[in-house]
């Protein structure tokens, strides 16, 4: 039986996701987006939300780097999800991958390494072993997580950023681009520099 599947974005972000998918051999059925700019994306045709219905069986992908978007989506929508893991990328067989989660290129995922839901890990970033990671959590390009880092659902790691090993980064914390986080980091702080220091706190947004 057929399975349709689905991106959701037409952005940036999704052209990288919607060029690991056409490597895989996955072929896409349409794009969905709330504004989109263009009929088209590498000949996939773009959809609007308000117009797009669901062919069962089918299988999506969310392929927004907002993580609070992302999970507004999985909130509204009862769908079933893949995955986009490109093929040069390095991950252990001893690691695992939750459900609609994208791995770009170079990306490295050592053993042991628990990625959740809809994650992005993003081109030649290091997940290292037994690093636990909660759902929706970006890391950008070139970031570094040493062994046993323990990181919060909807942390935001900004490029080039490192953590030392055993670190515990809190949920919905972002991590400034550059940053080096020694020490661990509190729900909804914003951290930056080297070391790394609180500059604020989201928790009232």
């Amino acid at each position: 039986m057929k399975i349709n599947h689905y991106v959701f974005g037409a952005s940036g972000h999704a052209k990288v996701v919607l060029d690991i998918l056409i490597f895989n051999q996955i072929n896409v059925t349409a794009i969905v987006d709330d504004d989109p700019k263009f009929e088209t994306l590498f000949d996939i045709p773009v959809i609007k939300t308000k117009a797009f219905s669901v062919f069962n069986p089918s299988k999506f992908i969310i392929a927004i780097g907002n993580n609070v978007v992302r999970k507004e989506i999985v909130a509204k929508n009862a769908f079933h999800y893949l995955k986009a893991i490109h093929n040069d990328a390095a991950i252990s067989s001893f690691s695992s991958i939750g459900e609609g989660s994208v791995v770009m290129a170079k990306a490295v995922i050592n053993a042991d390494a628990k990625i959740g839901k809809h994650c992005i890990i993003n081109s030649g970033s290091v997940i290292e072993h037994d690093c636990v990671l909660s759902d929706y959590v970006h890391v950008s390009p070139n970031a570094s997580l040493a062994g046993n880092v323990t990181v919060g659902e909807g942390v935001h790691i900004g490029i080039g950023a490192s953590v030392i090993q055993g670190v515990t980064i809190g949920k919905w914390a972002t991590i400034g681009a550059g940053a080096v986080i020694i020490a661990d980091v509190p729900d909804f702080a914003v951290v930056v520099g080297n070391p790394g220091k609180i500059i604020k706190s989201k928790s009232n947004e």
